[in-house]
């Protein structure tokens, strides 16, 4: 059986140092996507949940510490390790204090990064397939929780169920026929057409109409990202 590879989203904007450390880790059963931007790791985040972040600390668009505090407010279990150049005490106060688990001093041996990562994943594990996302929204399957942006959304348990389907299906359309067979029945309870209309016009107000939440005419419904 092939072993699934833990993904991480390392963002740094020196090309030869984030190839190096991605040639390193990916021997060693790690999947690294590089991203040179603050903004391009935001956008990839909201597509998927990666295993950990590693996260440099000076970047062309922004400090790394906004970036750990945006990433901390939507995905709290989420591991992040940020790396610096001085090993300043500031940065490392600052990073901490806005969500990092842990940090690395650069020039770094990549053994001690590996080591480092290996250690912080042991402590907190892969809560990668913890969280769903669309956008704003984001989903805890763990702790069923709901946020758009950083505001808790609170949901009934059938609207919950019926976002939860739609996002792990994201980019496919969810038949209403689906859901009214795959959700509604869960309770053993019957409930017409009319009630999913209900719930999914519900749904969309507690969520501020976002967007990505698709109605399909006369099919049902999808979840796709727009941002």
């Amino acid at each position: 059986m092939v072993t699934k590879k833990k993904e991480i989203y390392y963002v740094e904007d020196d090309e030869n140092i984030a190839q190096t450390v991605s040639d390193f880790l990916g021997k060693h059963g790690y999947q690294v996507l590089i991203f040179a931007t603050i903004a391009d790791a935001r956008n990839a985040l909201q597509n998927r949940c990666p295993t950990l972040v590693l996260v440099d600390w000076n970047m062309p668009d922004g400090n790394g510490a906004v970036l750990c505090q945006w990433i901390r407010a939507k995905w709290k279990e989420l591991p992040i390790i940020f790396l610096t150049v001085r090993g300043d005490s500031r940065d490392i106060v600052s990073g901490f204090g806005n969500g990092a688990d842990d940090y690395v001093v650069k020039p770094f041996v990549l053994e001690v990064l590996l080591s480092r990562i290996g250690a912080l994943l042991r402590r907190t594990g892969d809560a990668s397939g913890q969280y769903l996302s669309c956008d704003a929204i984001s989903l805890d399957q763990e702790k069923t929780q709901v946020f758009c942006g950083t505001e808790e959304i609170h949901l009934s348990p059938l609207e919950y169920q019926v976002l939860l389907c739609l996002l792990r299906n994201k980019g496919r359309t969810v038949t209403r026929q689906n859901l009214l067979e795959n959700i509604w029945d869960i309770h053993g309870n019957y409930v017409n057409d009319n009630t999913l209309t209900v719930t999914m016009k519900r749904l969309r107000e507690k969520l501020h109409q976002p967007g990505c939440l698709k109605t399909v005419r006369s099919v049902g419904y999808r979840m796709e990202e727009t941002e």
